[in-house]
């Protein structure tokens, strides 16, 4: 990865259907040679995928909530993924240091549907309890994936 790389990464990241040609252009390379980087760049995993973001309003989501979740004793990673995944409504999870055990964020229709889904959560055996934040307004998003 050089900078001409790092130049392209951040084109595609402001708009995923930027044209090889306006990619070359504002970073000093012909449109053939943004072709083979950014193939290069997909073969070697670099770029996992294209795609759109859908505002989760639009699609009905637009309560969100970040929940910190504790468990009893020790519970493997696998054993929260499985969990979670059963748990539509989230959107990403994460183990994590400090006194929880994991965050996870909720993405819902309205309150009694986040409520639901964290009750759902929360029935798994090994979950003691959570600790929910909602989201009033979103301030910075950045997409660093």
């Amino acid at each position: 990865m050089d900078n001409l790389d790092h130049g392209i990464l951040d084109l595609l990241r402001q708009n995923a259907r930027a044209g090889y040609g306006d990619i070359g252009d504002r970073i000093g390379l012909s449109a053939s040679a943004v072709k083979r980087r950014v193939d290069r760049l997909v073969a070697d995993g670099v770029i996992r995928g294209f795609t759109i973001q859908v505002d989760p309003a639009v699609e009905g989501l637009a309560t969100e909530a970040y929940v910190e979740l504790f468990c009893r004793g020790t519970v493997a990673p696998d054993d929260l993924k499985r969990i979670l995944s059963g748990v539509p409504e989230v959107v990403d999870a994460c183990t994590i240091t400090g006194d929880a055990d994991a965050i996870v964020r909720i993405r819902s229709r309205d309150i009694p549907s986040l409520e639901d889904a964290l009750e759902r959560v929360r029935i798994a055996p090994s979950v003691d309890h959570t600790r929910s934040a909602i989201v009033l307004s979103r301030l910075i998003q950045r997409r660093s994936e």
